[in-house]
């Protein structure tokens, strides 16, 4: 009996040293910056990181202080994809409107709804314009080609689904990469640009302001005249605006000024016709995430 009583509290002494040490490996943020600064290298650091526990504070001053004491962008990144707080982005549950920027979303464009209650992302769906239309016709005939004809993308109704109350409103662009184990799962990918290629950053969008009639909306998408053609949204058309990565394939995007009151859009993947000038193959086409600007 002795025997049988002393081996089982050795058993239970042996795992609670097990548990211990398994609390011990929980990484944090000093954990990181000495794995950083014994020269392990990122990729090594990296992989300590995924395989880890982990309890980090990622504010933005954190992260400055992270940078300063030598930590590595890619690291950090991966420090941002484990989680915070304890929780890692790999075991918190999939999420269509979670205000929060690091709960896993489907892969595509989303808008920060501030003025809700509560706080929430809606999702904006894709509109494909299939649809163009010309502009200045007359002006282009008479004078022979000198004065430019303009080509229009053209989507239907005269409004977006959804619709930001703030002048400069937030978006959140989840790419295929930050869900890449879904990708792996056979999920379709909404970013495939062709056969060989992938949408991966929002600087490969423009954000343009559409012109609303009576039962569509149109944009101009290229223009003509005796100097050539072009194709893809005017430098004078297109808004600036401004992204930064937060994690793994999820950008932060805001417009650099307040919008008016208006309907626009992100706009990937012009097309036009093959063939002489413009017109050889058909209508244009393009890719438009559309959404309202109503203060």
């Amino acid at each position: 009996m002795k025997k049988g009583f002393w081996t089982a509290a050795l058993c239970v002494a042996a795992l609670l040293t097990a548990s211990a040490e398994a609390q011990a490996e929980t990484l944090n943020n000093n954990s990181v910056i000495a794995l950083v600064g014994a020269g392990l290298g990122d990729e090594a650091v990296i992989a300590k990181i995924k395989a880890s526990p982990a309890q980090y504070k990622l504010s933005t001053d954190d992260l400055i202080q992270l940078k300063k004491k030598g930590v590595s962008g890619p690291v950090i990144a991966a420090m941002i994809a484990a989680g915070s707080e304890g929780i890692t982005s790999a075991k918190a549950a999939m999420s269509a409107d979670s205000p929060d920027p690091m709960v896993p979303h489907p892969s595509g464009i989303y808008m920060l709804m501030q003025g809700a209650q509560p706080t929430r992302m809606a999702r904006i769906d894709p509109t494909i314009s299939n649809q163009s239309k010309t502009g200045g016709i007359l002006g282009y005939a008479f004078t022979g080609g000198i004065a430019s004809l303009s080509i229009k993308a053209v989507i239907p109704n005269v409004s977006a689904r959804v619709a930001s109350p703030q002048a400069r409103p937030t978006f959140y662009f989840y790419f295929d990469e930050a869900n890449r184990s879904l990708s792996q799962a056979g999920t379709p990918s909404l970013w495939l640009a062709g056969p060989a290629s992938a949408i991966t950053s929002p600087n490969e969008f423009s954000l343009i302001q559409f012109d609303v009639k009576k039962d569509r909306r149109e944009t101009r998408v290229g223009s003509m005249n005796l100097g050539g053609a072009k194709t893809g949204v005017m430098d004078k058309d297109r808004i600036g605006f401004d992204y930064e990565q937060v994690a793994p394939g999820v950008f932060k995007v805001s417009p650099k000024a307040d919008l008016e009151a208006g309907e626009y859009g992100f706009l990937y993947s012009v097309s036009a016709g093959s063939g002489p000038g413009m017109w050889g193959g058909g209508t244009g086409g393009a890719r438009i995430f559309d959404f309202a600007v109503r203060p």
